[in-house]
């Protein structure tokens, strides 16, 4: 491991213990400028829109279908659900709506989100027994060497989640554990092939039974 590299995992090991870091009261702001182009090589072709809700700040990178619907799958999307599917990065400000986190608020987080609930891509990508969530889950918390974890909820609309307390953290170096953490967290998802795959999925046919597909192979 490079120099670099360690400085960066230190960074985040530090600031998930928070050893000898004083507590300061956090106003309501969250600068989350830096996000869109610190995950811009990771997330290429995936389309930002910020979020600024009571519970979320940051941004959510939509992805896009890897391939022109056809006259057919058009027809049965607008007849049926618009889907979605990517990823939130920022900050968790309240866990309304996110109970079954149990977080620490406030956190920082990423989590890989499906919509609508129950719809037939969240059941094809989630819900159902091998899919492509569970196995990635499996594959990525071999991947994960410290804590924090992912955590799969495969009954939420985030269905993989890695999130992180931040109330320990020096008020001036908030910023940086969350660049640190970002990092961190993108590459693994990006060796798992999840956001390779995410695009794949929303151009595939309805009838595309993704849980079939060979499961991501551990490299060597």
């Amino acid at each position: 491991m490079s120099k670099a590299q360690a400085a960066k995992t230190n960074a985040v090991r530090e600031s998930a213990s928070g050893s000898g870091v004083v507590t300061h009261s956090r106003s309501a702001e969250w600068n989350c400028d830096w996000i869109p182009s610190l995950a811009e090589p990771y997330l290429r072709g995936y389309t930002p829109e910020v979020e600024n809700s009571n519970s979320l700040s940051g941004y959510r990178f939509f992805a896009q279908p890897s391939a022109p619907a056809s006259p057919a799958r058009k027809t049965s999307r607008s007849s049926a659900e618009s889907a979605s599917a990517g990823f939130f990065i920022g900050y968790l400000r309240d866990d309304h709506g996110m109970r079954f986190l149990k977080a620490a608020r406030p956190e920082f987080l990423i989590f890989c989100f499906i919509e609508p609930l129950r719809g037939r891509l969240h059941r094809r990508l989630v819900s159902q027994p091998d899919s492509l969530m569970r196995r990635t889950a499996e594959y990525i918390r071999w991947l994960t060497h410290h804590p924090p974890r992912f955590e799969l909820f495969a009954d939420q609309q985030a269905a993989l989640v890695r999130h992180i307390p931040t109330e320990a953290w020096p008020a001036d170096r908030i910023e940086h554990y969350s660049r640190n953490f970002t990092i961190e967290t993108l590459a693994w998802l990006v060796r798992s092939a999840l956001i390779r795959r995410l695009p794949e999925e929303l151009a595939a046919p309805p009838q595309t039974a993704s849980e079939k597909r060979a499961a991501p192979q551990i490299a060597p």
